[in-house]
């Protein structure tokens, strides 16, 4: 895929341009209108983003049925195939895998067919078919359970230590983050 901006033209508009200026009577539509020699067809109006600059949910297009690795807000990681995709960025996901990772250690937990709502996805890749079973040597694979235990843990001495740090911020007069009310 190509990086352009908005004022470039795509890879053909160079020549385009130079067929234009060696044969003026001829344009984009083709020859001129017969009975009306050397006139030109109008082709002014608003400049046109190439197609190579889809906005938003429209990039999806290129990813359908290929595998991806998604990162939600809440910091779940998902690999899957992407079968379907809404104008919200709301996917379909068939054979689904939730990988955790907790230290050096990741299990899969198999989910299926999994609905991500649009607003939710962090982070979103196409997964390297080549390399996908490539492991780096700093992980290893081990029990759902294992791995679950150990990021219990984890997870419980982030939460306190994320505690003390709010109640030595909040003695300096700050407001710790997600704690304030919401006023309507």
């Amino acid at each position: 895929m190509e990086r352009l901006s908005l004022n470039d033209s795509p890879a053909g508009g160079q020549q385009q341009q130079q067929r234009n200026r060696q044969f003026p009577q001829q344009n984009d539509l083709g020859p001129s209108a017969p009975g009306q020699p050397g006139q030109q067809q109008q082709t002014s109006g608003p400049p046109q983003l190439p197609p190579q600059m889809f906005t938003t949910a429209a990039q999806l297009l290129d990813l359908t049925d290929k595998k991806l690795v998604l990162v939600l807000r809440d910091g779940r990681k998902l690999i899957g195939v992407l079968r379907s995709w809404d104008q919200f960025a709301n996917l379909v996901l068939q054979e689904t895998i939730e990988r955790i990772y907790a230290g050096n250690l990741y299990a899969d937990v198999p989910r299926g067919i999994f609905l991500v709502r649009g607003e939710n996805v962090l982070l979103l890749g196409e997964v390297d078919l080549d390399r996908e079973d490539d492991v780096p040597s700093s992980v290893t694979k081990a029990s759902f359970e294992e791995v679950f235990e150990l990021k219990k843990k984890e997870d419980s001495q982030r939460k306190s230590g994320d505690k003390k740090r709010h109640t030595h911020l909040s003695a300096l007069g700050f407001e710790p983050e997600h704690s304030g009310e919401i006023l309507f």
